[in-house]
């Protein structure tokens, strides 16, 4: 009897410390009596390694770019459940992003180009003393992903993808195609290029890459919107990835990660003893030979759409997280630096290559911590 009673009471004891652990790491206690610059007020507010910080069980709301929605996803996850905190990500396209950004209707927005001039200009009013920056936090390549019976592998270089993006080139075994792909065997079929109706940063960067590399072939001025003739859109990178996927003959830009079956990556010919195919490792080689040309807390990247470095993707696009360097909004500041801290930690950033994204190279990445810890 007597060793029956140490038993219960044993396990009654290990069932208090049990329950006592589970309260110590649940994220966003309600145990508010410690200062905030007490060290341990900060570790009872982490669950795993997230570190919430001073956020609390509430909501953010953020919009922009469709290209970096499935390192959101992924990220929001981890987040949420460590500190309770639900994040409402559109994607609804980065020129969609920044003008509810600038409306201060938003946390952070998220944009595959960098702020504008005019943008920033109408940041500072929605930002009490300060102005909106841009924080490089995904990178990746843009996929050119194409959907050709009976062609598993594709050679295109830029002065051909400009022609077939503008109408010049409209057959699949056109010349310049079979230059290129001498033991392909090219039907004659119609080429249905996709593009993206939204304005979107996905479009900027692609541009971009073409004036760079073949301005002589794409004289169009460039932009989130797109402006060539011909062609067919579709809303968002999973509009353009979806058509192709359904069409024999199809071809779009995307990023990585919206790859799937039946859509296989264009190698691009850069110029570099061999073409080079999309990848996270290609992405983050054409990254880490970009400058920043952002002053003060602004982090803007130039990126070399003209690299022709072994191994380097030149198609590459680096999405930003925008929000104000001052003058964020009180209620959501302390959960938005605690995401972007997460986002922009080892840890946020170590899941990126498994969802076919670039994590940021560590000397961009370090100044970014930087300028998080100094939002205000």
């Amino acid at each position: 009897m007597k060793l029956q009673r140490m038993n219960r009471r044993a396990l009654a004891l290990g069932a208090l410390a049990v329950s006592g652990a589970l309260a110590l790491t649940a994220c966003g206690s309600d145990d508010t009596s410690s200062g905030s610059g007490d060290s341990s007020a900060s570790a009872s507010t982490q669950a795993g390694s997230i570190d919430c910080g001073d956020a609390k069980n509430g909501q953010l709301l953020s919009d922009g770019s469709s290209a970096q929605k499935n390192a959101i996803d992924a990220w929001v996850a981890q987040f949420s459940k460590a500190c309770g905190v639900q994040i409402n990500y559109k994607a609804g396209g980065s020129g969609a992003g920044v003008t509810s950004f600038t409306q201060g209707q938003l946390a952070f927005a998220g944009s595959d180009s960098a702020l504008k001039p005019e943008e920033v200009t109408a940041s500072k009013k929605v930002c009490s003393g300060g102005q909106g920056i841009d924080l490089p936090m995904v990178g990746g390549p843009i996929a050119i992903g194409y959907n050709l019976s009976g062609v598993d592998n594709l050679v295109l270089d830029a002065p051909t993808l400009a022609k077939i993006f503008d109408s010049k080139i409209t057959k699949w075994n056109d010349p310049a195609i079979a230059k290129l792909n001498p033991d392909a065997k090219l039907p004659d079929l119609k080429i249905q290029a996709f593009h993206r109706s939204d304005e979107s940063g996905t479009t900027d960067n692609f541009t971009k890459y073409l004036k760079a590399v073949t301005p002589d072939n794409w004289k169009y001025e460039g932009g989130k919107a797109w402006q060539a003739d011909g062609g067919q859109a579709a809303a968002q990178s999973s509009g353009v990835a979806a058509q192709v996927k359904q069409t024999n003959g199809a071809i779009g830009y995307f990023e990585l990660s919206y790859l799937g079956d039946g859509v296989s990556p264009v190698s691009i010919d850069t110029g570099a003893s061999a073409p080079v195919v999309p990848s996270s490792d290609s992405a983050t080689k054409a990254i880490a030979d970009a400058k920043v040309v952002g002053t003060g807390s602004d982090l803007a990247l130039q990126l070399n759409y003209a690299t022709k470095a072994e191994g380097a993707y030149p198609i590459t696009l680096v999405t930003y997280e925008i929000v104000c360097d001052k003058g964020n909004k009180s209620d959501t500041l302390p959960a938005t630096k605690a995401f972007l801290k997460y986002i922009a930690s080892e840890e946020g950033q170590g899941l990126l290559p498994g969802l076919k994204y670039a994590p940021i190279p560590a000397d961009i990445i370090g100044k970014v911590r930087t300028t998080i810890d100094g939002l205000s």
